[in-house]
């Protein structure tokens, strides 16, 4: 079983435009839909839809707005009742594949809450293959809230997964979690390269200096590192070696939650015993199914197009 936290999660509202986005403008939407969301809401999605078992743990009430979602997609969920209201997170979508994404802080968690809810992710966790410890912290819950719980589970024999930014992804590095999931932009701030040269090199053709910075974090963790470079494709980085995918050609629909899929992708294959490759290759696809799909539309295997990776292993 894959256990995914979702410690802010947020009912994602994706506005449709007819056209580009212009600040100031009057705009006209194409469609307006609500999903429930979140990062590992949207892996833990992406992983029920393959046929594999899998249980979103969120913080929110009983009659949020955002369990109704849950239940109307079918997810299986944990929830611990806090007083607050799940937030509306807000995308705007171009029909060029541009969005625009204005995100709430979220609900407070008091203290006794976050007590609870540290307690409900060992316990659940006690009985998962994968952790996966995903998205922002909401206000009340310090950045060291996901070193601390890499740290209380270290020995159990659940593995964990870590996709997250800012202070939380800076700090929970040192706890060396099992696999970590960074974009271009948080693999910067990992190593102190320049995520402008790493996306602008990946963009044409050459994924060295990612590919590079990928490996060092591997070599400082001990575990793996899937850096997602968007429509340049993805590396893998372990002990073992590097490894490069490129991405297919799509017609971009929304990029928000395509990282969650990638994700999705690599413990899907890596539950089916695939190698390095293996598990690059399915989260590069699924990455780019998910940017395909309006909105945070997790992709089910039959828009999940493997063949169209190509993936490569790097001196």
């Amino acid at each position: 079983m894959i256990l995914t936290v979702t410690a802010n999660p947020s009912i994602d509202r994706t506005i449709e435009l007819d056209g580009p986005l212009h600040p100031g403008g009057v705009h006209r939407t194409h469609s307006v839909g609500d999903q429930p969301g979140g990062k590992g809401v949207n892996v833990a999605r992406a992983v029920t839809a393959a046929g594999m078992d899998a249980i979103a743990l969120i913080p929110a009430r009983p009659n949020d707005p955002f369990v109704g979602h849950l239940d109307r997609v079918g997810l299986p969920r944990a929830a611990v009742d806090i007083a607050g209201d799940v937030r509306v997170n807000l995308t705007l979508a171009a029909p060029d594949g541009v969005t625009t994404k204005v995100n709430a802080p979220g609900a407070r968690i008091d203290d006794d809450e976050a007590a609870t809810l540290t307690a409900t992710v060992v316990e659940l966790a006690a009985g998962a293959d994968w952790l996966a410890l995903c998205g922002s912290l909401p206000p009340g819950l310090p950045s060291s809230w996901y070193v601390d719980l890499v740290t209380r589970l270290a020995g159990s024999g659940v593995r964990v997964a870590v996709d997250t930014s800012g202070s939380p992804l800076t700090l929970v590095a040192s706890a060396r979690p099992d696999l970590m999931k960074p974009n271009a932009e948080e693999l910067a701030e990992l190593t102190g390269a320049d995520a402008a040269a790493l996306e602008a090199t990946a963009a044409d053709g050459d994924p060295s200096a990612a590919a590079d910075a990928s490996a060092r974090l591997a070599a400082d963790t001990g575990g793996a590192v899937l850096t997602t470079l968007g429509g340049s494709g993805a590396l893998l980085a372990t002990g073992d070696g590097v490894w490069f995918a490129t991405a297919p050609t799509v017609r971009v629909r929304s990029t928000v939650g395509a990282g969650d899929s990638s994700l999705a992708g690599y413990l899907i294959a890596e539950r089916r015993g695939g190698d390095e490759a293996a598990r690059l290759r399915h989260a590069v696809a699924y990455g780019s199914a998910a940017a395909a799909l309006p909105g945070t539309t997790p992709p089910t295997p039959d828009l999940v197009d493997e063949t169209a990776v190509s993936v490569t292993r790097l001196s």
